[in-house]
């Protein structure tokens, strides 16, 4: 299903303003018809005619006007007639159409949790009454650029730690006829197949950097990781999407993750791990630097000679400067004014 627009169709003022004076002039012939008939009965073969016409024509004059359509920026219509599909108007106008020709746009009642999607006024709120009257622009189709934001997933990472994600897809309309045509409703596919896109790109990353992961596809471990590479992978969520939707005239323009977690389950053990990971790392860094100062130390006392000490001496002094630098609580000195040895 190729796209398929409309041009020269936007003489709606035109058509409006020509009905409304043939509708006038039929109006005058009506009322010139009987005034024939009732004064002048002799010229009942002229007033007779040309009230019946008059009539008749006053009765249809209006039905171009049914063809009248006003878009606003970034809005199309997707027209059909008698079932096939004809065109499609887009930009700011005001148009006039076949009166037979119908718009089609079956996404048109879908609410999603996306912008555009979000009733507004009074009826919304109830704070009005409604009159149920129909929506006459329910069937047009926006063009702007529309935010989704799915339901979070439950999804296992490549190491089967549950974890939760939520993302959001800027996303448009590009071809109405494909969006209109070729699926049953372009919101409802949209939304399932970034769900399903979701779940085949998380599966392939762990959700922190993991040793002997391959997440490239290039058979080389990487630090590839849903946390440290988000970029990464909410470019591919982007391209997943894409590929998947392109039947459905839609353009994927970024897709971003909002929400990353692990599931409740293992939450707090993995805060553990975390927590017992970073500890390790500030023990290595503290041990690293302790055992160069120690060694500092040491030269520097040989260095300026200021004392003598033996292996077993420098063994002892050694061992109290590392409990000093890696203990967590603050040294308590003790003095030894005895001798030596």
């Amino acid at each position: 299903m190729e796209e398929i627009i409309l041009k020269n169709k936007k003489h709606g003022m035109r058509t409006l303003l020509l009905c409304i004076l043939a509708e006038i002039v039929m109006i005058a012939g009506m009322v010139a018809g009987a005034i024939i008939m009732e004064e002048i009965e002799r010229l009942n073969w002229i007033g007779v005619p040309l009230f019946a016409v008059s009539t008749v024509l006053a009765c249809i004059v209006w039905i171009p006007l049914v063809g009248l359509r006003v878009l606003k920026p970034q809005e199309a219509l997707a027209l059909t007639l008698f079932g096939k599909y004809i065109g499609t108007i887009k930009g700011e106008g005001f148009y006039s159409i076949n009166p037979f020709c119908v718009a089609v746009n079956p996404a048109a009642q879908t609410k999603l949790n996306q912008s555009g999607d979000v009733k507004h006024g009074a009826n919304a709120t109830g704070g009005e009454i409604s009159l149920n009257l129909p929506d006459l622009t329910s069937k047009k189709i926006s063009l702007k650029i529309m935010t989704l934001n799915n339901n979070r997933q439950k999804i296992n990472d490549c190491l089967g730690n549950p974890v939760e994600i939520g993302i959001a897809v800027m996303w448009r309309i590009v071809d109405t006829a494909k969006a209109v045509f070729n699926v049953d409703n372009y919101k409802e596919y949209l939304s399932l197949q970034c769900d399903s896109a979701l779940r085949n790109v998380v599966r392939i990353y762990p959700y922190d950097v993991a040793p002997g992961v391959d997440t490239t596809g290039d058979g080389v471990a990487d630090d590839g990781s849903l946390r440290g590479s988000s970029e990464i992978v909410a470019s591919r969520i982007r391209d997943e999407i894409q590929t998947r939707v392109d039947e459905a005239g839609i353009e994927i323009i970024e897709a971003r993750i909002t929400y990353l977690a692990y599931a409740p389950e293992i939450a707090a053990v993995m805060l553990q791990r975390q927590q017992a990971s970073a500890i390790i790392d500030a023990r290595k860094m503290i041990v690293d630097g302790a055992v160069g100062m120690v060694e500092m130390a040491l030269e520097r006392l040989n260095q300026n000679q200021l004392v003598q000490l033996d292996e077993e001496r420098k063994a002892a002094m050694v061992s109290n400067l590392l409990v000093v630098l890696c203990g967590n609580h603050d040294a308590q000195p003790i003095v030894n004014t005895g001798s030596l040895y």
